[in-house]
């Protein structure tokens, strides 16, 4: 089950069907397609040999093999969920949440309204725009404007969010369709109980037990 909220509330609540009918989700950016290691005119780390990672991944597959214990596929987002989730309030400012990510090592923070509620989601990503940002030769108090701005502001709302035992592939679709990097998961009054990104997506597909992909 996905929802929907924003300033005003719950605006949505159904089946990722209806979700990807509605016009909030083709508002939302698209992730920039990332560049392979070395590829990038950008990217400094060396290239590594194609053989060395062929053998490193078939080392990796074949000590997954070797694990017989009994395997519990993982269907659902309770099963794979990040539940230590950080949030921020909407009326803190850019600086405070450039803090917040900086000093939690994370790309995203979902945002929430004085109640508790979820009204939005923040990204590193958005902070970043090149249309947002000042250019250097901004005089430094256009700067100081910024970060002073209300993250109600700057937020992507309203935000898709998801149920604890919501399909984990209906959640990679909805990943898929709007760009995001991962949903705020909540409860059925709105508040933030955890957050699934692609992340947790990908360590579930390697994990053991495995993401069940196929019932």
């Amino acid at each position: 089950m996905f929802s929907v909220y924003g300033r005003a509330g719950r605006l949505f609540r159904g089946s990722m069907e209806d979700l990807r009918t509605i016009d909030a989700m083709s508002a939302l950016a698209r992730s920039r397609r990332v560049a392979s290691i070395g590829q990038d005119a950008q990217d400094h780390t060396p290239a590594v040999p194609r053989d060395l990672l062929h053998r490193s991944a078939m080392s990796a597959y074949a000590q997954t093999t070797r694990q017989d214990a009994q395997r519990h596929p993982l269907s659902r987002v309770d099963d794979i969920v990040t539940r230590n989730v950080v949030t921020i309030s909407d009326t803190a400012t850019v600086g405070d949440a450039w803090s917040l990510l900086a000093d939690r090592g994370i790309g995203q923070v979902p945002v929430v309204g004085a109640d508790g509620v979820l009204v939005g989601l923040l990204t590193r990503a958005d902070l970043t725009r090149p249309d947002r940002l000042p250019g250097p030769e901004m005089h430094a108090l256009v700067w100081r404007a910024l970060l002073a701005q209300s993250v109600g502001d700057v937020m992507w709302s309203p935000v898709p969010s998801v149920a604890m035992d919501t399909d984990i592939r209906r959640v990679a679709r909805v990943l898929l369709d709007t760009g995001l990097p991962g949903l705020p998961v909540v409860d059925d009054g709105g508040r933030v109980t955890g957050f699934v990104s692609r992340t947790d997506i990908l360590r579930a597909v390697v994990a053991d037990p495995p993401l069940d992909l196929w019932t």
